[in-house]
């Protein structure tokens, strides 16, 4: 276990992008938490750029500010690290749940650290089938 560390989830990241969610970034920018994501994080952010430039309102120039200043705080890693115990408990998790939500799963599962994220609908489904190691801000 890493002590004063979470897994952090993309939706959280999107919205830490968005101006009116200063909550997030508070937490992402001036806490002395250690966050980590799978890198698969990264992809999925540029896929949906264009919307999240539209959403929030941002420049590209203030969004890749925003951007930047995010991932430097978030130590990223590769999803082949992640155990392969951790990644088949996190699929039998959240197949039936929301399936690309594994690889986070799966990397809290393997540092045994909480996973932070803001989908009520996963976290409602996880906490049935009994994971219930999330942060609660």
């Amino acid at each position: 276990m890493i002590s004063n560390s979470l897994v952090i989830d993309t939706n959280l990241v999107f919205s830490a992008l968005i101006p009116k969610a200063s909550q997030i970034r508070d937490i992402l920018f001036e806490s002395n938490i250690n966050f980590y994501s799978p890198n698969i994080l990264i992809s999925e952010i540029f896929k949906h750029k264009d919307k999240l430039l539209k959403s929030s309102k941002l420049t590209e120039s203030e969004f890749d500010i925003y951007f930047n200043g995010i991932i430097e705080r978030i130590k990223f890693i590769p999803t082949d690290f992640i155990g392969l115990d951790s990644r088949q408990k996190a699929y039998d998790l959240c197949f039936d749940i929301d399936i690309k939500d594994t690889p986070f799963v799966a990397l809290s599962i393997d540092l045994a650290i909480p996973f932070w994220t803001g989908d009520k609908k996963l976290k409602d489904g996880l906490k049935q089938k009994g994971f219930h190691n999330f942060y609660n801000h």
